[in-house]
């Protein structure tokens, strides 16, 4: 009798380490599949990416996008790496954090123009800001410029506006943090206010090359967050210049 009762008692303990585990399994698929629908979300939809730009003289393909969503500002392409995706920008910093260009909700969001810079790029010092996400999709590349051999080999990237396209001339990547009163205050077109922001790229640098500045020349920042300290920020810096 007690034999019986406890092969029964053994039997229901079995099942019920086996519905465990299959809560566990189905909790870990779904997991998974999530992600990869994040990442797969990050990248450029077949819609979006119909519209990028040739880069030859005016761009009509970013026009056209632009008249899907007015917010379209840009195309950013880093070259070398998965950075190529448009540039939006909102009526404030937290409009894109989780919004597509196309406007639809999106955890990676959209790589966009901080809302205080002339949309045309006319800006001294102009900022954009994208996610940091695995995979190296939105801004997940530009952690890998604080290598040295990274940085060495990746020089330049290219910004496409609507009438003509600006080869960035990459030459320094920045470690600071979210309370960085100089490099988070773009639209800073003063001279004082242009040497301060040169004088604290260098300071902060932990790579950089020298590049020569004149009247009248512009410098774009791409950043994103920097995972191994609290509020930590990356921020890799070009020069603009005419194609």
């Amino acid at each position: 009798m007690w034999i019986k009762i406890v092969r029964v008692a053994d039997k229901g303990l079995n099942c019920v380490i086996w519905c465990m585990i299959l809560v566990l399994l189905l909790y870990s698929g779904l997991g998974l599949w999530d992600t990869y629908c994040i990442y797969q979300d990050a990248g450029n939809s077949p819609m979006v990416y119909q519209y990028k730009p040739s880069g030859e003289g005016e761009n009509p393909t970013l026009l056209q996008l632009k008249e899907l969503n007015p917010d379209v500002c840009a195309w950013l392409t880093v070259d070398d790496t998965k950075i190529d995706y448009p540039v939006v920008q909102g009526e404030t910093n937290m409009e894109y954090i989780n919004k597509a260009v196309d406007g639809s909700f999106s955890l990676p969001g959209s790589l966009f123009l901080d809302y205080r810079n002339d949309l045309e790029f006319q800006d001294f010092y102009s900022l954009i800001y994208g996610h940091h996400m695995a995979g190296e999709v939105m801004f997940g590349s530009l952690p890998y410029f604080q290598e040295t051999a990274f940085f060495q080999q990746h020089v330049s990237a290219k910004l496409f506006l609507v009438d003509c396209t600006k080869k960035i001339e990459i030459f320094a990547c920045v470690h600071t943090d979210a309370y960085d009163s100089i490099l988070f205050h773009p639209k800073c077109n003063d001279a004082d206010s242009r040497q301060m922001v040169l004088d604290q790229i260098r300071k902060k640098a932990v790579q950089y090359r020298e590049v020569e500045f004149g009247d009248g020349d512009r410098i774009l920042g791409l950043s994103t967050c920097y995972d191994t300290t609290t509020n930590g920020r990356i921020i890799v810096f070009g020069k603009l210049k005419d194609i």
